[in-house]
C-alpha cells in the first residue's frame, strides 16, 4: 500500500484550506497514494470567534472530502473537523474515512484533550471548547488495519496498544502539534508509538504560524514498526509518499515478538 501524508497552513479561510487540501489529496493521487492523510482541523485553524459552525458527519465536510476520495479514487483520512457536539457549549474532534467511492468507512472522536498551561509560553484549554470521545477505531482499510488517533492522543501508549490488540497494523496521527513541543517530542513518540505496538505510523501535521499566536511543527512523517523513519515532509506545504511493506511488518512481528510475550 502506497500512503501519503498531506501538510499543510489552515489558516482562518476555510474556503482556501479547503481548496489547498485538495490540491494536496490531487497531488498524493498522482504519486499513487492508495491512502491519503491530512492534518488535524485541515478546514480550519484560527480565532475561536470565527471557527466554522459544528455539523454532522453528513454535512458539507464530508459531502466536501467524499467527492474527493471519490473523484480520486483514493482513500482519504480527512484530518479533523468541529462535529457537533453533546451541548451547545462543546464540539467533538473529529476524523473522517472515505473509501476510493467516497462512502463514510469510519469516524473517530478525539479522547484526549489538550488542557496545557505553560506560564508565558502557551495556554490551551481544548476541553473548554471540545468533548472528548470514548470510542477506539481500527478500520479495515483493503486489508490493512488502520487504528485511528488524533494529535494529543500521542502522548497516551494506552490508547495505541489498544488499538494494537485490536489487530491494527498502522496507526495514523492527524495532528497540529506546536511547535514548542513537537521540536523535541514528535519524532520520538511517534516512533516509540511504533516500535511499542510494531505497527507504522501515519503523522500528517500541521506546519506554520495561525492566529491566534499558534505555530505548529509540521514535519510529518511514515514511521516504520521498526522505528525507522522511512519518509518525513520539509518544513513546507507538500506531500510526502511511501510504501507500506507488511511483509516487513510481519517478521519484525516473529523475529521480536514483544506484542505476543506482553504480560500486562
Amino acid at each position: 500500500m502506497r500512503v501519503a501524508v498531506c501538510q499543510l497552513n489552515a489558516r482562518e479561510d476555510r474556503a482556501a484550506n479547503l481548496a489547498a487540501a485538495g490540491e494536496l489529496l490531487e497531488k498524493a493521487a498522482a504519486s499513487g497514494a492508495d491512502l491519503a492523510i491530512l492534518p488535524e482541523y485541515v478546514d480550519y485553524l484560527g480565532p475561536g470567534a470565527g471557527a466554522p459552525k459544528p455539523e454532522g458527519i453528513d454535512g458539507e465536510f464530508a459531502a466536501h472530502f467524499s467527492a474527493a476520495a471519490r473523484s480520486l479514487g483514493m482513500w482519504v483520512l480527512a484530518g479533523s473537523f468541529h462535529e457537533t457536539g453533546p451541548d451547545a457549549e462543546r464540539t467533538y474532534n473529529t476524523s473522517l474515512v472515505f473509501d476510493r467511492g467516497g462512502e463514510l468507512a469510519a469516524s473517530y472522536r478525539k479522547i484526549h484533550l489538550y488542557d496545557v498551561e505553560i506560564p508565558g509560553r502557551v495556554s490551551y484549554q481544548e476541553s473548554r471548547t471540545v468533548a472528548p470521545g470514548a470510542e477506539t477505531v481500527v478500520v479495515d482499510v483493503e486489508g490493512v488495519q488502520v487504528g485511528l488517533s488524533i494529535c494529543y492522543d500521542l502522548r497516551f501508549p494506552e490508547l495505541y496498544r489498544r488499538l494494537a490488540m485490536a489487530g491494527a497494523q498502522v496507526l495514523v496521527v492527524p495532528a497540529a502539534f506546536m511547535m514548542h513541543t513537537g521540536r523535541d517530542h514528535w519524532e520520538v513518540l511517534l516512533r516509540a508509538r511504533a516500535i511499542e505496538n510494531q505497527c507504522y505510523v501515519l503523522a500528517a501535521g500541521q506546519i506554520g504560524d495561525h492566529e491566534p499566536g499558534r505555530t505548529c511543527f509540521g514535519r510529518s512523517m511514515v514511521v516504520d514498526p521498526w522505528g525507522t523513519v522511512v519518509a518525513q515532509a520539509p518544513d513546507t506545504v507538500g506531500v510526502t509518499v511511501a510504501d507500506i511493506d507488511l511483509s516487513r511488518l510481519a517478521t519484525i512481528r516473529e523475529e521480536l515478538p514483544s506484542l505476543a510475550n506482553r504480560r500486562l
